[in-house]
């Protein structure tokens, strides 16, 4: 197929547009640059270079491919109308990212929630409802499923974990791991929210490349994903952070001092909550089989390699 990604030089976008051309799939990226293209060509990936704002670039790139992958911002809702309208009726594929800290709650590192979600808790019909700070995602979500039936789209989402490991595009780093790691390395002391008694599940990138290739091919329109296998607590993670900058034991730390170095929502949901989920039917729909189970070892094994 011929696939238009967003977010194709990031590290989710980047590493799905690789696994895609190994596929021997025909993958064209969006980028901001023109630099940025020059990475993207070397692998293979016609560069296009735009926005999520500019509606008429992201038609075009719609228009021309077979399938739709949004990885570039799970928040942006206009990109999201815009590739919906363009795509409308054609009964080609989009398959939107999330991120699982919409099932986060306010532990701010304090304690472990034993609330674990399934898919059957994001569907359309069930009871949940996401915290006032995540409702707007939510939102999102809920738009590309239901195109499925109001646009004649083969539409799903892929909501992912902590997601760990390399990126195989011009994206190597992901987010929560890289933020723990900076912030250790620029002080010397490694540090959680609070206790680090709070529990996310994870996902190695590999595995998550592997579901949005198998996902292309043969998701059930609206469908959604968890992007799961395995989980941790952040106590546990920064204590292996710790071990592998050769540092002290990490060190709790309040949430107002938390919120000044990451921000108000990486400090409380991505890195303060509790994002507990189960990737049941990535694995009865698609065969989906995760190679990696363990953020620990990874941690241990593979942060410091080049």
């Amino acid at each position: 197929m011929k696939v238009f990604v967003t977010g194709a030089t990031g590290y989710i976008g980047g590493s799905v547009a690789v696994r895609l051309v190994e596929a021997g799939h025909e993958v064209s990226g969006l980028t901001r640059s023109p630099e940025k293209g020059e990475a993207l060509s070397r692998l293979g990936i016609e560069p296009v270079v735009g926005t999520l704002d500019d509606a008429p670039l992201l038609a075009d790139g719609a228009h021309r491919a077979d399938a739709v992958v949004n990885a570039a911002d799970s928040d942006h809702r206009g990109a999201v109308e815009a590739l919906i309208l363009a795509l409308n009726g054609s009964g080609k594929r989009l398959l939107h990212s999330s991120g699982s800290s919409i099932v986060g709650d306010d532990a701010r590192g304090d304690s472990l929630s034993e609330r674990v979600f399934t898919e059957d808790d994001l569907d359309p019909d069930a009871s949940w409802e996401p915290a006032p700070d995540k409702a707007a995602r939510v939102a999102i979500d809920r738009v590309v499923r239901s195109a499925s039936q109001k646009a004649g789209i083969q539409s799903t989402v892929i909501c992912n974990t902590l997601v760990y490991g390399h990126g195989r595009g011009p994206g190597r780093d992901s987010v929560q791991i890289p933020a723990l790691v900076r912030q250790a390395r620029a002080s010397g002391v490694t540090r959680h929210v609070g206790a680090g008694r709070n529990v996310w599940s994870t996902v190695h990138i590999d595995d998550v490349a592997d579901l949005y290739l198998r996902a292309l091919e043969d998701a059930p329109a609206g469908s959604f994903y968890f992007a799961e296998n395995g989980e941790a607590s952040f106590s546990d993670i920064t204590a292996a952070i710790a071990r592998a900058l050769g540092q002290a034991e990490p060190q709790p730390w309040d949430v107002e001092s938390a919120i000044r170095e990451w921000g108000y929502e990486p400090a409380v949901f991505a890195l303060g909550s509790n994002s507990r989920v189960r990737s049941t039917r990535a694995r009865q729909d698609l065969g989906w089989a995760p190679a990696h189970d363990s953020v620990l070892d990874w941690i241990d094994s593979g942060l410091t390699a080049e």
